[in-house]
């Protein structure tokens, strides 16, 4: 029985995926689900240590993975990765714009440009910079998924996340609007996922770090990952253009009487 489910024909074999941020979180998560259902995947990110550990898991469980440490926001690293890519994997079918970095500032009166443009660019401008390197084949070879992981502070930006993150986020969510009017007549799918809050260790970073009882009721990491699944694996002539996933308890209710899940009477 097991030796037939492995022949089973899984949704993404012979495709490869480009994962950005892929050591942690979301991108961790998604390379895991990627390569389970078939597609080579390419692991991106800026520390080669966290990349290793994940191709190892995908390795373990039988599947084919690359890491190659990396700086999105930078043009030159882009186009070095893309040419690595098509060299060691193939040219790129799915491109997940997961890396993503918030600043520590809250109050743009105390925001400096340096850390304005940090996180404009590792959320923004890596994104364009990808597109803009995998686009060519996509069109040439008939298609391909451009999938970007926004955040719900594209639409509702708070003090947490800062200026330049929901600056950035909406602008993302823009770009891959762009991006999907322009192409998808060449059947090149641009999908903007928004999440809201995800239990990731980026929230341990935060001055104040949510309470467990808040990071349970969050969306966590793999729940993401089955979104992008989801748009990477629907037929070429359906693209998923947007999509908002939130947790479904609010984090307002937090530590008010009946505010947890619902007890078994």
């Amino acid at each position: 029985m097991g030796h037939h489910e492995e022949q089973r024909t899984r949704a993404l074999d012979g495709k490869t995926a480009l994962i950005t941020g892929a050591g942690t979180g979301i991108g961790r998560a998604t390379a895991l689900m990627l390569a389970e259902e078939g597609a080579t995947v390419v692991l991106a990110g800026r520390r080669r240590h966290l990349l290793d550990e994940v191709a190892a898991v995908v390795a373990d469980a039988g599947g084919t993975a690359l890491a190659r440490a990396t700086h999105v926001e930078n043009a030159d690293d882009v186009g070095e990765l893309i040419r690595w890519t098509r060299d060691t994997a193939g040219p790129v079918d799915i491109l997940v714009n997961n890396a993503g970095a918030a600043g520590r500032t809250g109050d743009v009166r105390r925001l400096g440009e340096d850390e304005w443009h940090a996180v404009v660019d590792v959320n923004l401008t890596a994104v364009y910079l990808l597109a803009r390197a995998v686009l060519p084949d996509m069109v040439e070879r008939g298609g391909g998924s451009i999938i970007t992981i926004s955040s719900l502070a594209a639409v509702r930006p708070t003090p947490l996340g800062g200026a330049p993150y929901g600056a950035a986020k909406a602008g993302v969510r823009t770009f891959m609007t762009y991006l999907r009017n322009t192409y998808r007549d060449d059947l090149v799918r641009a999908t903007c996922i928004l999440p809201g809050e995800v239990d990731t260790p980026v929230l341990d970073s935060r001055p104040e770090p949510p309470s467990a009882e808040r990071r349970a009721a969050m969306v966590r990491p793999e729940d993401v990952a089955r979104a992008v699944l989801l748009c990477a694996t629907l037929p070429a002539r359906t693209v998923v253009e947007e999509l908002v996933i939130a947790p479904t308890v609010s984090g307002r209710t937090e530590g008010r009487p009946g505010s947890g899940p619902p007890r078994p009477s």
